[in-house]
């Protein structure tokens, strides 16, 4: 598990993300990068560079496509204490104030 995060990080080094990144930014970088490296506009050199961004790119892909995403309002917008207990008991006429 440490090793499979620690490709993760050296992908998103490489490809020069932010610790949160969308699908759209990866996506976005990646053609960024690509197009600099690109053995047809770059030269022959950067052949290697150009097949270590699309193997970190996929690695990233792979792993977003895997990972779990929040889907309640609670993982996305935690709550402060006073709307947690509303929601969950603001109607209740033991708890409620009506």
């Amino acid at each position: 598990m440490k090793e499979q995060w620690q490709r993760l990080v050296a992908a998103r080094d490489l490809l020069g993300l932010a610790e949160s990144a969308s699908l759209v930014e990866i996506r976005r970088r990646y053609r960024r990068l690509a197009k600099e490296h690109h053995p047809d506009l770059a030269g022959d050199e950067s052949a290697a560079a150009m097949q270590a961004l699309t193997e970190a790119y996929q690695l990233l892909l792979d792993y977003c496509e895997n990972y779990p995403v929040p889907l309640t309002r609670e993982e996305i917008e935690p709550q402060n204490d006073q709307d947690w207990w509303m929601d969950r008991f603001g109607h209740d006429p033991l708890w409620s104030k009506g």
